[in-house]
């Protein structure tokens, strides 16, 4: 099975739990939050859904998203221009590479890092309850048509 299958299914299940109906239209932003690669903005899910579920409204969305965070299976990136994206992949504090030209929003394994925050704890005392990691730069994409229009 799909790792993003699992995670659509665990997602019902909590929501199921929490007494909360399973739509079509709440499942339908489910998969899309489970299977989005780029992060997508409430938005951008409810555009993704809109020719499908003509009648959804962008509170919908937001209204399963703030379910999600409340529970913690979903990771909020906020971005003053750039909106609040988010990860319903990994809901887990994790490095993120943001293109400052398209804005697109790719995950960077780096495992050097993934004992960070407990590292960080122990060396300062604190209770760590959130991080984030986030490299900026242009995206292969953007890099492709600088050089497109440098080579004209």
């Amino acid at each position: 099975m799909d790792a993003h299958v699992r995670r659509l299914e665990s997602l019902v299940a909590l929501l199921k739990e929490k007494g909360c109906r399973v739509t079509p239209q709440r499942l339908a932003i489910l998969r899309v939050l489970t299977q989005s690669r780029g992060h997508p903005s409430a938005e951008q899910v409810h555009a993704r859904l809109a020719r499908q579920y003509p009648t959804m409204s962008l509170a919908t969305v937001y209204k399963t998203i703030a379910l999600l965070k409340q529970a913690g299976e979903i990771l909020e990136l906020q971005f003053s221009d750039l909106g609040n994206r988010y990860d319903g992949r990994r809901p887990h504090p994790h490095p993120h590479v943001i293109c400052t030209r398209c804005g697109s929003i790719v995950d960077a394994d780096a495992p050097l890092l993934d004992d960070a925050a407990e590292r960080v704890s122990r060396e300062t005392g604190y209770a760590i309850a959130a991080h984030r990691l986030d490299f900026f730069g242009l995206c292969p994409a953007c890099l492709k048509k600088d050089a497109a229009r440098k080579a004209s």
